[in-house]
């Protein structure tokens, strides 16, 4: 692969390292009450597109030839959204004792608390040849519960915002969330064959006002002189998040391949990609409404900025290992 074509492959990551930097050196241009008005632009407008997008990319026509697989969707979501966010609380109550940033600690927390993504974990399982149904349902119906679940599960952990109150919060979330993926679930009903043969460039679309919205979070960030970010808490996150992929896609592993699990090598295959995946697309919107007010709102993003590219990354090199796996185990 040519470097041209691994720089249009990963135009993401890339345009994620760009909005921070060019956050960095003018940060005046995105912040609160700033020219770009992120207040509106980004709260209300960019946050109701992405998921209005998604109300429209869903294919839960899909979901029905996976639904019956009830034993495999049970296992995903209880480990995705009540083992996942329960172990690294435990994890952090160790952490919390050491010189961390106690913000970006905060951060790995969130990571803990989001549901699956619509996109990484399908692609992955896709490419091995795995459950690509049941990674779909998985994805999807964790989106879906991830709106309601994701909230509750960062205010049980971690507490809101002193200057938003929870019912404010929750109002937020179902007029910029609920409400644009209903709408474009029930247009998505009207225009299908058009979206089957023209194929709109979803991703992309997410993507590009998602960038907006980290663009807009990190310039609060610089344009605030108390907050601090030391390298050795950086390193350290990094460390921890290949760490917890890793540690989490060998325990699922493990747990889907006993000899009484009655999950086939197929089923394994999106049981460890959809379990341990965690969706940006809906994460970052949610961490703007449930912590808004907070002035370390970017210092929480960071954790989960790095565990998108990190699950990518680790997922991709791992591929062809458990490809080779599932082909031996199924002959």
């Amino acid at each position: 692969m040519g470097l041209l074509e691994r720089l249009r492959k990963e135009w993401f990551i890339l345009g994620i390292v760009l909005v921070i930097a060019v956050a960095r050196l003018e940060p005046t241009v995105g912040v609160k009450g700033g020219p770009l008005k992120p207040e509106i632009t980004i709260t209300y407008i960019a946050v109701s597109a992405i998921f209005f997008n998604s109300g429209l990319s869903l294919k839960t026509e899909e979901l029905t030839s996976a639904l019956m697989h009830v034993k495999l969707h049970l296992f995903v979501q209880i480990f995705t959204l009540v083992f996942f966010p329960t172990a690294i609380w435990l994890f952090l109550q160790l952490l919390s004792i050491t010189p961390v940033n106690e913000w970006l600690l905060k951060g790995l927390q969130t990571v803990g608390c989001m549901p699956p993504p619509v996109s990484s974990a399908v692609i992955l399982t896709k490419a091995v040849g795995g459950n690509e149904a049941a990674a779909i349902f998985n994805s999807a119906f964790g989106s879906f519960l991830g709106i309601v679940i994701t909230p509750l599960l960062l205010l049980l952990f971690l507490g809101s915002s002193s200057s938003v109150p929870f019912t404010s919060i929750f109002s937020q979330l179902f007029m910029t969330v609920v409400v644009p993926l209903i709408i474009g679930q029930i247009v998505r009903r009207y225009i299908k064959d058009w979206l089957e043969r023209k194929k709109p460039p979803f991703g992309t679309i997410s993507s590009c006002v998602l960038l907006m919205i980290i663009y807009t979070t990190f310039c609060d960030t610089f344009a605030n002189p108390n907050i601090d970010l030391d390298k050795f808490s950086l390193i350290i996150i990094v460390f921890i998040i290949f760490s917890v992929q890793m540690s989490f896609m060998f325990l699922t592993f493990l747990f889907s391949t006993r000899n009484n699990s009655s999950f086939t090598p197929a089923d394994t295959v999106a049981i460890i990609f959809c379990s341990t995946h965690k969706s940006l697309t809906l994460g970052i919107p949610m961490l703007k409404i449930v912590f808004a007010g907070y002035e370390h709102l970017s210092l929480i993003s960071v954790p989960l900025l790095i565990y998108h590219p990190a699950q990518i990354l680790l997922g991709s090199l791992l591929v062809p290992t458990i490809k080779s796996w599932m082909v031996s185990r199924q002959k």
